[in-house]
């Protein structure tokens, strides 16, 4: 049975398992059923959550990367491009209308 557990926790298991919480209720099921021990159950919970963590961390890097190559791909302007085209704006009119 612990066989299964690691293996559901490397195949991203940690992923469903959104919150420690949540993590716990599975855990305390999974006593209740008697597939795993008390002892066991904490350290399931620990890597079930750690794996969740892990998971989200890359789930978030692969989207802004994914995010970012659209945004170039598409050759839209970004806020940074905006924002340097407001600045310049911003300086043409303080030259054109220094009196504002």
């Amino acid at each position: 049975m612990k066989k299964i557990l690691n293996k559901g926790v490397t195949l991203g298991l940690g992923l469903a398992i959104t919150s420690k919480e949540q993590a716990q209720k599975l855990v305390d099921e999974m006593v209740k059923k008697g597939e795993l021990s008390r002892d066991e159950s904490v350290e399931f919970v620990e890597k079930l959550f750690q794996k969740g963590i892990e998971t989200q961390m890359q789930l978030d890097q692969l989207i802004t990367k994914k995010a970012q190559e659209l945004v170039a791909k598409l050759n839209v302007a970004t806020k940074e491009d905006i924002r340097r085209l407001e600045q310049r704006i911003d300086q043409i009119d303080q030259k054109i209308n220094p009196a504002e």
